[in-house]
């Protein structure tokens, strides 16, 4: 992108990942001052190495460790909102792709925890979880991320699922991707591994995954 595309709060990529323009600083070589939206670490980057990105609906990304998904629906207090659409009055301060948490909302608008006044025109609301059907839009290209990058991201979506749905040790599992029946037993797990009889070894996202795995029971409930 040349310098004069460049806007404050536009998503762009930057080294493959997701980030968002916080700052623009002609005078420097390294003029565009981001913040990757995984993490929220600041990085410094020239405006040639950087390419636009427009969010829209069901996009998903992590945003300060935690997954969203974009949704056209209307917020509730409490929810975070991408304003993606910025029309803001003259006391409003607010601008392109800021990301706000609400604090009141009726059939109008809403008012965020920053005292800015928003259309429900202007926001896409950021819904909890990377839903199914979502595109995931943290890597540009995701066939050339690094796998430490990946187990990060795995273990940042693992975070965002109910702790009672996580594997446990003596949980049997049917194996739905085989034309063999296959059923096996969780004899340990580790923070990135679950390991199974037989000598398996699969990820604890894989291993929820109803397409490839169906949970049968519990060998301590069946005892009992």
């Amino acid at each position: 992108m040349k310098l004069y595309q460049v806007r404050k709060g536009q998503f762009v990529y930057y080294n493959n990942q997701l980030h968002k323009v916080y700052g623009i600083k002609a005078m420097y070589k390294q003029s565009i001052h981001l913040i990757r939206l995984r993490d929220l670490t600041q990085h410094l980057a020239k405006s040639a190495e950087v390419e636009r990105y427009k969010p829209k609906e069901l996009d998903s990304f992590n945003f300060n460790q935690k997954a969203y998904t974009l949704r056209n629906r209307k917020a509730e207090e409490g929810d975070y909102i991408l304003i993606h659409n910025p029309r803001p009055d003259s006391l409003d301060t607010y601008f392109l792709n800021e990301i706000e948490m609400v604090e009141k909302a009726d059939n109008k608008g809403i008012i965020t925890t920053n005292s800015h006044g928003v259309k429900h025109n202007e926001y896409l609301l950021m819904e909890p979880g990377r839903d199914k059907d979502s595109y995931p839009i943290d890597f540009k290209d995701i066939q050339t991320v690094d796998s430490a990058n990946l187990d990060d991201m795995e273990l940042q979506n693992l975070s965002d699922l109910n702790s009672e749905l996580l594997p446990s040790i003596g949980d049997i599992y049917k194996k739905n991707d085989n034309n063999k029946i296959l059923e096996t037993m969780v004899i340990a797990i580790s923070a990135q591994a679950v390991y199974l009889g037989g000598g398996l070894e699969v990820s604890p996202v894989e291993l929820m995954n109803d397409d490839n795995w169906e949970f049968l029971y519990n060998l301590q409930d069946y005892e009992e």
